[in-house]
């Protein structure tokens, strides 16, 4: 709420005008003052949309392209609005507008690539992915080599996966996801030691899921840690009773 009103204040503000001694001048005159209303719409956009209120959403986005229709930050807003609401075919004109009009920002190649992904096309998305891993300079270069290995897996390309797991490792040793991933493809390939290395370092950082209470139960019978079993299957019992893995659990007892 707090967020919101403060939003709406500095919205507000800047589309108030200004008095001077020769009248009210109006901001929107202005280049500068039409960016920084668009700015404010965008943000008040994007604060609907962390709230979860995707059709509040949608007016501050519609009025920032209406002031900037060459604003890639207010479509990709507007992509992930409609991406939310699964109004893909929309979602996809927005993404691929802000991708042209940004010229191929990394930061949008990889929410771009995590749409496709979401809708099963997975070559889509493994050759979006790539094309955002070549700026060497962004930022989250590493979320986007996690996010190729899970794409790769998804495809059958096993080998190739763990590879780009253990690059984004070596950018960002803190990628849970890929430690976990890494973890499961140690312990299939029957290299336990690395495998619980990896899945050491997963639980440091991140809650369990089933998936890596699972492995862990696993993990612990190979190297006969029957405390460890225990724990883990309790905690499997009271936080995932009713997942497959569960039940994968149970058929393994």
């Amino acid at each position: 709420m707090i967020l919101r009103a403060a939003l709406f204040l500095s919205l507000a503000g800047l589309l108030a005008g200004c008095v001077t001694t020769g009248g009210s001048v109006d901001p929107l005159d202005s280049p500068e003052g039409r960016e920084q209303a668009r700015d404010a719409y965008i943000q008040l956009g994007l604060g609907y949309l962390q709230q979860g209120a995707t059709e509040k959403a949608k007016a501050p986005l519609k009025s920032a392209l209406e002031l900037d229709p060459a604003s890639a930050e207010a479509h990709v807003a507007l992509a992930v609005v409609f991406q939310r609401e699964m109004e893909s075919k929309l979602a996809e004109e927005h993404y691929r507008k802000a991708i042209s009009l940004s010229s191929g920002e990394a930061r949008i190649l990889n929410n771009y690539g995590g749409f496709l992904f979401e809708q099963k096309r997975y070559q889509e998305a493994y050759d979006i992915y790539l094309k955002a891993s070549e700026d060497t300079l962004y930022s989250e270069r590493s979320r986007v080599f996690e996010n190729l290995g899970l794409t790769a897996l998804q495809m059958g390309r096993r080998d190739e996966a763990k590879g780009f797991f253990d690059r984004a490792l070596r950018l960002n040793s803190r990628r849970s996801l890929a430690l976990l991933q890494m973890a499961q493809l140690s312990y299939e390939d029957k290299q336990y030691p690395p495998a619980r290395s990896y899945y050491e370092r997963f639980s440091k950082l991140s809650e369990q899921t089933p998936q890596s209470l699972l492995l862990g139960i696993r993990l612990a019978k190979v190297f006969e840690e029957r405390d460890q079993v225990a724990s883990l299957g309790l905690q499997m019992k009271r936080l995932y009773p009713g997942t497959p893995e569960y039940q994968q659990y149970l058929s393994e007892q």
